[in-house]
C-alpha cells in the first residue's frame, strides 16, 4: 500500500514535525480515526515533543507555528472542517491524512498524505485507519534520528502508572 507514496512526499510531510516554531502538536479525529490520532499524540509525547489530542482536557489553544494533524478517512468531517479553519485562522499549519484526493479538508490543509486505502472488504474503514496509524508511527520514526538516545527517551516518557 505504502509503494505508491512518492519518498518526496513523505519526506515533505515529515519536515512540517522537524522544525515546528512552538514546537506543539495538535492531533485531531473523529471516531476511529480520533483513536489513531490519540495513539499517534502518544508516540509523539514519547518523542519527547509537545503533543495534544485535541478536545483532551488539558490540550491548549492553538497558536501561529502549531500544526494541526486531522486524521479523516473522507476528508469531509464538519467537526475536522471547523478544526482546520480555527488552525488556520490562528497561524497554525494544518496537515491531512486521508484516503480523499479531492475535499474541504484538502482544500484547507498546507501538507496532506492520501492513503489508497478506500476500498477494502474490512468493515467500516479499517484499512484506512489502521494504515493512517503506521503512516504516523513512521513519522515518529523518521523523527527518531535526531534525537541523541530516543529509545532511552521514549522509554523515559512512557507511562510507569499502568
Amino acid at each position: 500500500m505504502f509503494r505508491s507514496l512518492a519518498p518526496t512526499r513523505f519526506d515533505d510531510f515529515v519536515q512540517n514535525f522537524e522544525g515546528t516554531p512552538s514546537g506543539r502538536i495538535f492531533l485531531s479525529g473523529q471516531g476511529r480515526s480520533g483513536l489513531v490520532a490519540q495513539m499517534a499524540a502518544m508516540r509523539f509525547m514519547h518523542l519527547g515533543r509537545d503533543a495534544h489530542f485535541v478536545g483532551e482536557a488539558t490540550a491548549p489553544s492553538v497558536r501561529s507555528g502549531d500544526v494541526l494533524t486531522i486524521v479523516s478517512g473522507s476528508g469531509r468531517t464538519p467537526v475536522s472542517v471547523g478544526f482546520a479553519q480555527v488552525a488556520r485562522s490562528e497561524g497554525a499549519t494544518v496537515l491531512l491524512v486521508t484516503h480523499q484526493e479531492q475535499s474541504p479538508l484538502r482544500d484547507l490543509a498546507d501538507g496532506c498524505i492520501v492513503l489508497p486505502a478506500a476500498q477494502s472488504e474490512q468493515f467500516g474503514g479499517s484499512l484506512f485507519e489502521q494504515s493512517a496509524l503506521v503512516l504516523l508511527d513512521a513519522v515518529v520514526l523518521a523523527l527518531m534520528p535526531a534525537l541523541d538516545d530516543a529509545p532511552r527517551t521514549m522509554l523515559y516518557n512512557h507511562t510507569n502508572l499502568q
